[in-house]
Formats: structure tokens, C-alpha cells, sequence
């Protein structure tokens, strides 16, 4: 009896044992690093102890000098694991370096989605409201009554040239109704936020996102455009915001949680790879810019599905990752000839992933 017993507790406590072993729940996602937004101080990791195939790595680096670029960075989990820098400054009289600033041209339209989705949750701006409330009326060439069909939701969703005098923005369709990449709309959110808050768009830009983070760039106004010009780490700063959803480290930036899924996420179905102003790879077809047509494919075969993107002219890329915390910073000259660079954006993937690997 004493020895049948005895089994029976042995048995017991290796089936707890078993037990435990097969609830014991998978090991979390490193915690994200978050560099001080008052230093230059920013941790690495070495490629080699994230498994990453490294001696695929100077290819990428060989491809990314043949294709112009002047700086590009890769983040994981916050930490620095590639940057490298190539050419020279603006000014060509010196080496290009993490203290060079270059332009974002168009992806600089995701700092102004982050701004309005700010304004809104401050209570200032309302996006599913008429353009013409923060910009009075007559900012178009459109009668009255279709000049009030264009919210703030269509200047962030593209569904509405560069030149932005009324006499530039005539009748097409109704707002909401096509989908085409055109500047001028969105240029005017800059006036919308200007107006909603009351503060001028470079300081609303330094005091909401600027300060808390550690972004120390610049709009620069050239010509109709408003450019955003940073340097490449600051550009990581802002995509490492992203990657957190609007959080940096425990203080929240962009608190709205609702309009951060709406921004990352299709707008609209006339073209489901565009959120608010964010590219979006994953989807089923795709209006490049330039182009009326939809394509039957993914912005990127190679990238991962979620991943989330400013492109910009000759391919400024900054680009978030949520399933393998990765932040991808690309700035440069073009590397081809396409507006976008979105075939040199494939193929950039393509060498990316051989080294992270699927």
C-alpha cells in the first residue's frame, strides 16, 4: 500500500511538473529602448547576437552607396543595429555624418498626420469637419456647397498639383470620391493645424513631439512646399515614436488610440495601401503616386505585411515594423528614376531581408 501510495504522489507531482512546463507562457518582447532626448547617447546592438546573417550585411551597405543614399539606419527594439552615413554633406564640404540634415520631402507628411491626430485629441481640430471651418471660405475654385464636402479627413486621406491658390484647386469629383496622390490639399493642413491651435506650425511641431523626443529639426518653406529637414537620427526618433504608438517611453505624444489605427490602417477603399498619410504594405492593390489606376499588388513583396511608411521624393524613406520592433531610416538622392522610388524601395527590402531573415 505504502509503495502504491508513494507512486501515486510521485505521479502527481510529475504531472504538475508537466503541467507547469506547458503553461509556462512564451518569454515578452524586449522592452523598447528609448535613446535621452537631451544627449547623443543612443545604445547598439550588434547584427551577430540578433542571428541576423551578416555577411549579407555589405551587400545591402554596397547597394545602398551604388543607389545614392547619404544615411541609413536600422533599429531594433529601439537599439541602433546598423548606421552608416556615405557622400558628402549639402554643402559638399564634408563628410555626410549622424549631424547631417537632409530633407524628408514627402514622408516629412507623416510628422503632419501625427500633428492632427495631437490637435484632435487636444480638442482644436475635429477631422470629420469641413476644411473651410479653419480655413474660411473661397480656399477653393469650387462652388460653396462642394468646397463644404471636403473634410479634414480627405486632405489627410488624399482623397481630394502642388500650387495651392484657389485658382490651383478646381472641381474634379466630390471629396472622397478618387483617390490621388496631390500635394495641395495636403499642404493645407498646415493651415488648418495653424488655425485649429493658434500657434505657428514649426513651434506647435517643437512643443508637441519636438521637446518630448528629442526632434531637432526644421520646416523649411520651398516654393508651395513645407519640408521638413532633419538629420537621420531624428528621423529614427520619430519612427521609434511610432513603433510605440504614439507613446515615448511612458509619456504619451499622440494619446488617441482610435485615430493612431486609423492612421496606420487604409483610409478608405479606393486605395487600401494609403492610411493618413502613411503608406501601408499588406494590401491587396495600390494606387502609386502619379497614377489613377490601382495595381494589383503590395506597396513592398519583400517588406513585412505590417509595416508602415513615409516615402518621399528620391526615396526618404522612414519606415515602422511592429511584428519585429524594427525602425528603417533611408535618406538620400534618387536612386532612380520613379517619383517615390517605390521599385528601389522593393529592392531595398529585398537585401533587408536576407539579412534579418523572414
Amino acid at each position: 500500500m505504502r509503495s502504491f501510495f508513494g507512486l501515486l504522489v510521485l505521479l502527481s507531482f510529475l504531472g504538475c511538473d508537466e503541467d507547469e512546463q506547458q503553461q509556462t507562457p512564451l518569454p515578452p518582447e524586449p522592452a523598447l529602448y528609448f535613446p535621452p532626448s537631451d544627449s547623443d547617447e543612443w545604445e547598439t546592438t550588434d547584427a551577430s547576437m540578433l542571428n541576423w546573417n551578416t555577411a549579407e550585411l555589405s551587400s545591402l551597405i554596397d547597394f545602398l552607396d551604388s543607389s545614392n543614399t547619404r544615411a541609413f539606419i536600422i533599429l531594433k527594439d529601439g537599439r541602433i543595429v546598423v548606421e552608416e552615413y556615405f557622400g558628402s554633406n549639402t554643402l559638399g564640404t564634408a563628410p555626410f555624418d549622424k549631424d547631417s540634415r537632409w530633407y524628408w520631402a514627402s514622408a516629412g507628411k507623416t510628422l503632419t498626420a501625427a500633428l492632427a491626430g495631437i490637435a484632435q485629441q487636444e480638442g482644436v481640430l475635429d477631422i470629420e469637419a469641413p476644411a473651410s471651418n479653419y480655413l474660411g471660405t473661397g480656399w477653393t475654385s469650387l462652388s460653396s456647397d462642394k468646397e463644404q464636402l471636403i473634410r479634414v479627413r480627405d486632405q489627410l486621406s488624399m482623397t481630394d498639383n502642388n500650387c495651392t491658390l484657389p485658382s490651383c484647386l478646381t472641381y474634379r469629383t466630390d471629396a472622397g470620391q478618387q483617390w490621388f496622390y496631390h500635394n495641395a490639399p495636403y499642404l493645407l493642413i498646415k493651415e488648418v493645424i495653424e488655425s485649429a491651435s493658434g500657434i505657428s506650425y514649426g513651434n506647435y511641431t517643437d512643443q508637441k513631439i519636438g521637446s518630448v523626443i528629442g526632434l531637432s529639426g526644421q520646416w523649411i518653406q520651398q516654393g508651395y512646399h513645407h519640408v521638413y529637414w532633419s538629420t537621420a537620427r531624428d528621423m529614427a526618433r520619430f519612427g521609434l515614436l511610432m513603433l510605440n504608438q504614439g507613446a515615448w517611453a511612458q509619456t504619451e505624444v499622440l494619446s488617441d488610440k482610435a485615430y493612431f489605427d486609423q492612421m496606420t490602417h487604409p483610409s478608405q477603399s479606393l486605395n487600401p495601401s494609403y492610411g493618413y498619410l502613411w503608406w501601408l504594405n499588406g494590401q491587396s492593390s495600390i494606387i502609386p503616386p502619379g497614377l489613377s489606376l490601382s495595381i494589383d499588388a503590395p506597396l513592398s513583396e519583400y517588406a513585412p505585411d505590417d509595416l508602415y511608411a513615409g516615402l518621399g521624393l528620391n526615396g526618404q524613406f522612414v519606415e515602422v515594423i511592429p511584428s519585429q520592433q524594427l525602425v528603417v531610416i533611408r535618406l538620400g538622392e534618387a536612386p532612380d528614376i520613379s517619383p517615390i522610388s517605390m521599385t528601389f524601395h522593393n529592392s531595398l527590402w529585398e537585401r533587408i531581408k536576407r539579412v534579418i531573415g523572414p
